[in-house]
């Protein structure tokens, strides 16, 4: 499972990753991104406000795996936004991970003093800390390297994702799965497509945001599902089939967006402990 994408650094990226999002028990956590390397995983996706980077290091050194050939996300959370606080939690994300570095660093969301946290962040990648600097949940006139938005097939942006494949700017979906909103697991316009290919639901998403060059990092703790979500590249969509998949856009956010203030100010106000 060794599909990959060349930022525009060129450091390559993994297509297909697995996230940790709302997964804070320290074993749990490490016991499925355990089962994802060992599935041939290469991309692991945590973040500072996720609770669970020491977990993901402890994975990561119980694999037995090269670092090298791991690629690591971690994210800047909103209450280090700043030059000299985001110093120091680049250096607390590398010592809760247990690592010389980290692959990608992405500010997590659009809110404090993102351009002090970028001047430190460009520091870092100077110094080795940081291969590769990236934003998430940014609009398309402040961006870089790495974009990670809601992308789902209720919620596909088009427009945005095409201006960032146009700039050499890596899409990279969460919530692929609209965390199982709206019967997504069984559409039936969706399912019709699986049962052509003796897929599920899920894995006819992956596929289609992949076909579409989107990375994707789907979340689980169950074994099986972990597996099946892997298996997805031994099958392509035809172009009917993803414009299939293109009429079940909605146009909306099944999680809000950065222009409601009610929004802001709830992760704005979000502080987790070290």
């Amino acid at each position: 499972m060794k599909k990959e994408i060349t930022l525009n650094n060129g450091l390559k990226m993994p297509v297909l990753g697995f996230g940790v999002f709302q997964i804070p028990d320290f074993e749990e956590c490490k016991q499925a991104v355990l089962t994802a390397l060992k599935q041939g995983y290469r991309l692991i996706d945590t973040a500072a406000a996720y609770g669970n980077e020491r977990a993901v290091g402890a994975a990561i050194r119980e694999s037995g795996i090269a670092r090298e050939e791991i690629f690591v996300t971690t994210k800047l959370w909103v209450q280090d936004a700043g030059y000299e606080q985001t110093q120091a939690a680049i250096q607390a994300s590398l010592t809760r991970l247990g690592l010389d570095y980290i692959d990608l660093y992405l500010i997590h969301q659009p809110l404090g003093d993102v351009y002090g946290s970028w001047r430190a962040m460009e520091a870092a990648y100077h110094d080795g800390q940081l291969k590769a600097l990236g934003v998430a949940n940014f609009e398309n006139d402040r961006l870089n390297t790495v974009d990670q938005i809601e992308l789902h097939p209720f919620y596909q942006q088009p427009q945005r994702v095409q201006w960032l494949l146009n700039h050499d700017i890596v899409p990279e979906a969460w919530g692929p799965f609209a965390e199982g909103k709206k019967g997504i697991f069984t559409n039936s316009a969706i399912q019709e497509i699986a049962e052509a290919h003796g897929k599920t639901n899920g894995q006819i998403i992956l596929k289609w945001l992949n076909q579409r060059n989107i990375v994707v990092i789907p979340k689980s703790v169950h074994a099986a599902r972990i597996v099946e979500n892997s298996q997805i590249f031994d099958f392509e969509l035809t172009q009917d089939e993803m414009q299939q998949m293109t009429k079940l856009d909605e146009g909306t956010s099944l999680f809000g967006n950065m222009h409601d203030p009610e929004t802001v100010a709830q992760l704005g106000g979000f502080k987790f402990d070290y």
